[in-house]
């Protein structure tokens, strides 16, 4: 039975992470000097019979001669700049931002004591976490540590006898050695007192250190024993008295209500009463996170749209960009922040501050139902929520809606071919009851004419689009 009083550490999303809406984060360690599948080359380099083992053979040496820790003086940052990172996040739109600050490979991107294996120690010689935080704090952006290091337990146990994670002396930068079994989501080989301790130790140095706006909690962490677990909101929420803080986590990790529920890759099918977060990755691959060779990114298009039906279900949105290893990102993954940034300064009113209406969506979108499939964990976990996670894009008939100060929103998610916005659900006969007064766009000069009847609310498009990709109707009434 748990002694641990959870009651105490329940917290709601501060008004400012409610309001904001889109964030930042970035992948960037070792595991983006070899640029091969994703960031988990760290582990699976040392797995035979992979084609992360044969390239690493290939290309490196046996992982006995080359390790993981090898990558460290490779990593050098030198165009690592926090005020290029801070002026990338104004020009996306996003409200909250922060590097990894510990990915699974024990490599901390932040001066610390705790783990000696750090970016000040090797690699670019650079706190990043605490440039980067004051770089975004000067712009008035929001910060956001990430923590993954519970997946530490066992991460780079290998099949490899030979392997270096064996020799002598190296568990400072692998960690300790434990049965491969470990290396399992759900092992029954659990992290011992010692790991524990330096897993919450290391997340209480960061909020110390750097006082972080958003803690946010990869997977896996429900194998960390409860008392640790327990530990870091109780210092940050009380102890600390972050007020205007929030914990994110996934799956079962936390209790609900110690922070926000994260999910990984997906969105919930239908609008929820409580703020919830998706973390996604810009990167158009199925599982990296990090720099590739050959990089490719979603659309800005697709991003948008994503960011429209999640806010309209009470989320928000946190996107994910790898940097190259010396510190700066592809110019296609720029171009792309920055247009989203660009339909956000003209179409912000409809996302920035506002809440759920009645309804989240009008459309045929179909969404697959049913449980919560929590990705990496290799799991199936029903929360009793419907979880889309098709990665479908949204269709031309879509409308997704919010409300503002005095506004509500229709973002209609394509252009109508007839030149006429058909909403059914403010019709004469659906939900929305206030007499309409008028609808304007934004980017657009003159009111939009428009007529109710029961089919819906009719709008006469603009001559022009104001921009592309979805379209604000700002509905008076």
């Amino acid at each position: 039975m748990s002694t641990m009083d959870w009651s105490k550490v329940k917290k709601e999303a501060p008004e400012w992470f409610r309001d904001v809406k889109f964030g930042l984060f970035f992948h960037w360690g070792p595991y983006s000097v070899p640029m091969y599948h994703d960031e988990w080359y760290s582990r699976r380099m040392y797995e035979k019979g992979t084609d992360y083992y044969r390239h690493h053979q290939e290309t490196y040496g046996t992982v006995h001669d080359f390790g993981y820790k090898d990558f460290y003086p490779m990593m050098k940052g030198e165009k690592f700049d926090p005020e290029e990172w801070a002026e990338l996040v104004i020009k996306s739109g996003a409200g909250y931002a922060g590097p990894v600050s510990e990915h699974a490979d024990n490599f901390a991107m932040w001066d610390s004591r705790v783990n000696p294996v750090n970016s000040v120690n090797y690699g670019p010689g650079r706190d990043v976490v605490g440039e980067c935080f004051r770089a975004f704090r000067r712009k008035g952006i929001r910060t956001l540590a990430t923590f993954h290091h519970q997946w530490l337990w066992g991460w780079f146990m290998s099949s490899d006898v030979e392997a270096d994670v064996y020799l002598p002396g190296n568990d400072k930068y692998y960690g300790p050695v434990v049965p491969l079994e470990a290396n399992r989501a759900n092992p029954y080989c659990r992290p011992d007192r010692r790991f524990c301790e330096n897993w919450s130790d290391k997340v209480i140095e960061v909020i110390d250190k750097y006082d972080p706006d958003v803690v946010y909690f990869d997977s896996r962490a429900v194998i960390i024993g409860e008392e640790y677990r327990f530990q870091v909101p109780d210092y940050y929420y009380n102890k600390k008295g972050k007020t205007d803080g929030i914990i994110t986590y996934k799956w079962v990790d936390f209790p609900e209500g110690t922070g926000v529920f994260d999910i990984e890759c997906g969105r919930f099918t239908k609008p929820q009463p409580f703020p919830w977060q998706v973390d996604d990755h810009l990167e158009d691959h199925p599982t990296t996170w990090s720099m590739l060779e050959h990089p490719k990114y979603k659309s800005a298009g697709y991003v948008i749209r994503q960011l429209c039906d999640i806010v309209a279900k009470n989320g928000n949105l946190l996107l994910n960009v790898g940097p190259y290893a010396d510190g700066s990102f592809h110019p296609d993954a720029v171009k792309t922040l920055e247009e989203i940034g660009e339909w956000l300064a003209l179409n912000g009113e409809a996302i920035y501050g506002t809440r759920p209406f009645i309804i989240a969506a009008e459309g045929d979108a179909a969404f697959s139902g049913g449980e919560y499939d929590a990705a990496k964990l290799g799991e199936v976990v029903d929360i009793g929520q419907e979880i889309d996670r098709s990665g479908a894009d949204l269709r031309k008939n879509e409308f997704r809606f919010t409300v503002g100060k005095d506004a509500l929103y229709a973002i209609a998610m394509g252009w109508p071919e007839n030149g006429e916005f058909c909403i059914r659900s403010l019709g004469e006969n659906g939900i929305y009851t206030k007499p309409v007064k008028a609808v304007s766009m934004p980017g657009c000069k003159e009111t939009l004419s428009f007529y109710t009847d029961a089919q819906g609310l009719h709008v006469k498009a603009p001559g022009m689009r104001p921009c592309r990709h979805a379209y604000v109707l700002k509905i008076n009434g």
